[in-house]
C-alpha cells in the first residue's frame, strides 16, 4: 500500500470528513472578496457531493481537488454581487459563473435540456460558514489531476489517502451517477422504455 503520509487532497476533507445533517435545509455561499462578495443562498441540501479532480472545476488554492455538490437550479439565487459574475466557458456544458475580480466559481449551471442533469446546479458548499451540508462520498475523475500538473508517481498515494478518508476513487463519475447518465441516454435511444 502506498504511503498517505502528507498527501492533501482538499482542505475541507484532509482532517477528516464533516458527516452532513439531513435536516439541513441550505445556506449561503460567499466568494472570497473582501469587501461586496458575491453571494448565492442555495434553499436546500445538496446531493452526490464529492472531490472532483477534472480541470475544470474551481479548487482553493493549494488543493489537487475541488469539492462540489449538486443541488435543484430552483433552489440556488444570487442574492447580492450579481454584476460581478461571469461565465468561464458559454460553450462548455456545465456553465461556471465565477466571481470576476477574486475568480472563485459560485455555481455552475446546465442550460441544455437534454443533457442528463438539466435542472440540477453544482456548487462548493465550502464557501458557507453553515454546518449540515450533505457529506462528501465518493472522489470523481481522480486520473485528471495529472493534466493539472500532478506528478503520475503519486496516484498511488492519492487513491490510498481517498479511500482511507472514505472516498472511493473513480475516473469518471460514481457508479449510481453513471447510470443515471446511461439511463437518460437509452430512454432517449429508445433502448428503455420513458
Amino acid at each position: 500500500m502506498a504511503s498517505t503520509e502528507g498527501v492533501m487532497i482538499h482542505p475541507a476533507v484532509d482532517h477528516g470528513i464533516k458527516p452532513g445533517n439531513a435536516s439541513f435545509s441550505g445556506g449561503t455561499l460567499s466568494c472570497h472578496c473582501s469587501s461586496n462578495p458575491v453571494k448565492v443562498r442555495v434553499g436546500g441540501q445538496t446531493a452526490h457531493n464529492h472531490v472532483c479532480g477534472c480541470t475544470k472545476c474551481w479548487k482553493p488554492d493549494g488543493a489537487i481537488f475541488s469539492q462540489v455538490a449538486v443541488v435543484s437550479r430552483d433552489a440556488v439565487e444570487v442574492v447580492q454581487g450579481a454584476d460581478k459574475l461571469e461565465i468561464v466557458n458559454a460553450d462548455a456544458p456545465i456553465q461556471r459563473h465565477r466571481c470576476k475580480d477574486c475568480g472563485v466559481h459560485m455555481y455552475g449551471r446546465i442550460e441544455n435540456k437534454d443533457h442528463p442533469f438539466y435542472g440540477l446546479d453544482f456548487v462548493h458548499t465550502e464557501l458557507s460558514s453553515e454546518d449540515g451540508w450533505s457529506a462528501p462520498e465518493f472522489a470523481a475523475f481522480v486520473s485528471s489531476i495529472i493534466e493539472s500538473g500532478v506528478d503520475p508517481s503519486r496516484m498511488d498515494g492519492i487513491r490510498s489517502r481517498l479511500r482511507e478518508l472514505g472516498l472511493e476513487p473513480y475516473d469518471a463519475l460514481s457508479p449510481p451517477l453513471m447510470d443515471a447518465i446511461a439511463t437518460h441516454i437509452a430512454k432517449r435511444s429508445g433502448a428503455l422504455a420513458a
